[in-house]
């Protein structure tokens, strides 16, 4: 699978130990920067890079990677076509991509060893889209938005509130 990943400074370590680590599993790695170590990198150039290249490759996914983690989904969320969860467990990797479809993960480099990162990257690489008709119902909401910034309905048996 083709992978494309983009980090900043906190994440660069992580992120050349992933691009092996993947190559090594038979994937396809595509290194969106930084390919230096700079304690000054910003996050956005290189997280959104990867975002971009992975909503244009529908077979692709990627993985986003920083101190926390936190910059870097948002960012990747700035993205038309991305659904990027955050992980922080084996669990929270394998929802992501089972309930809601994500196709990029983010990770915090300073949150997580190597190993236990290197973990949820293989859960979420690993773990298909459940293709239930809730998940989908939801996903579908979510990109109607997208496209068009029309809130989705409230369920009727809600009470309604005024829209501000």
């Amino acid at each position: 699978m083709r992978v494309y990943l983009g980090s900043d400074h906190a994440g660069y370590e992580l992120k050349t130990h992933l691009v092996e680590w993947l190559a090594a599993q038979g994937h396809e790695p595509v290194d969106c920067g930084p390919h230096i170590y700079d304690a000054q990198d910003d996050y956005p150039p290189f997280c959104l890079r990867a975002a971009t290249r992975t909503a244009a490759d529908p077979d692709a996914l990627g993985i986003v990677i920083g101190g926390s983690g936190n910059g870097e989904q948002i960012a990747a969320n700035k993205v038309k076509g991305v659904r990027c969860a955050l992980a922080w467990s084996d669990e929270t990797a394998r929802l992501g991509r089972e309930h809601n479809n994500a196709n990029v993960l983010s990770v915090g480099a300073r949150m997580h060893s190597e190993e236990d990162a290197t973990g949820f990257v293989q859960t979420f690489l690993a773990t298909p889209y459940s293709d239930e008709a809730r998940h989908t119902r939801r996903i579908d909401m979510l990109s109607a938005y997208e496209k068009s910034g029309e809130l989705p309905p409230v369920p009727a048996h809600h009470p309604q509130q005024p829209e501000a």
